[in-house]
């Protein structure tokens, strides 16, 4: 159950924080088309994380970012220069937590909880966003798939977690907005909590989530402060 949670483990991109800024510099560039570039964007950049994974093919997620970009753009037939995709793909860097985030990051800390990122972002990104933000403080790891050279949902990934935190993977919550990133978690054998904020569904992959909530102060909000007198 969750008393033998010690750590809170978070996804990165949609899950503490917001890729909708993306979507705007998408529209800005291609008006009208903002929210097809950002989308068919974000689909191509997943696919091509879990098709180098699966090549054994790994290039950091800047370069998938940047790949998935330069595809859009060439399958919609829309004029990018080298300017607009450094200005795209720098969004990336620049993204804003949701509005829950900063409180509830506290609220898990003052229950006594470690807390972590594990995300597909490089060293590098995942410390510029967080940086940007102003939340450094708020965790105790960032953690990137650079260590293993390969893309979530490979076991291998979610197992950093475990190695870094030097924790059994009952004591650890994984959480993520994304339903495949949950699932290939809970495969691996974490706790997991599937932030909805969209009232989206669950994928059919064969597991459900310990833990459905909209938003993150809603699942800090299960954890009571440890007692300072005891």
């Amino acid at each position: 159950g969750m008393h033998a949670i010690k750590a809170v483990v978070f996804d990165l991109y949609g899950t503490l924080y917001d890729v909708y800024s993306v979507r705007t510099s998408c529209e800005r560039i291609f008006p009208g088309q903002g929210e097809m570039v950002s989308k068919m964007w974000r689909q191509k950049q997943l696919e091509y994380t879990w098709m180098r994974t699966l090549m054994g093919q790994y290039q950091d997620f800047e370069s998938a970012t940047l790949d998935a970009l330069r595809y859009t753009c060439g399958s919609l037939g829309l004029a990018l220069d080298a300017d607009g995709e450094a200005h795209l793909c720098s969004e990336y860097l620049s993204l804003t937590p949701f509005a829950d985030v900063p409180q509830a990051l506290q609220q898990l800390r003052a229950a006594g909880l470690k807390t972590a990122i594990l995300s597909n972002g490089s060293r590098h990104s995942i410390r510029q966003v967080v940086g940007n933000s102003g939340l450094t403080n708020s965790f105790d790891h960032l953690i990137s798939v650079d260590e293993v050279r390969l893309f979530k949902p490979h076991q291998k990934v979610y197992e950093l977690a475990m190695d870094t935190l030097h924790l059994g993977e009952s004591e650890i919550l994984f959480v993520s907005c994304n339903s495949w990133d949950a699932t290939g978690a809970k495969y691996f054998g974490y706790p997991v909590c599937w932030i909805n904020r969209s009232n989206g569904v669950f994928d059919q992959l064969g597991v459900v989530p310990d833990i459905v909530v909209s938003d993150v102060g809603v699942l800090a909000s299960r954890f009571s402060p440890v007692d300072e007198a005891a």
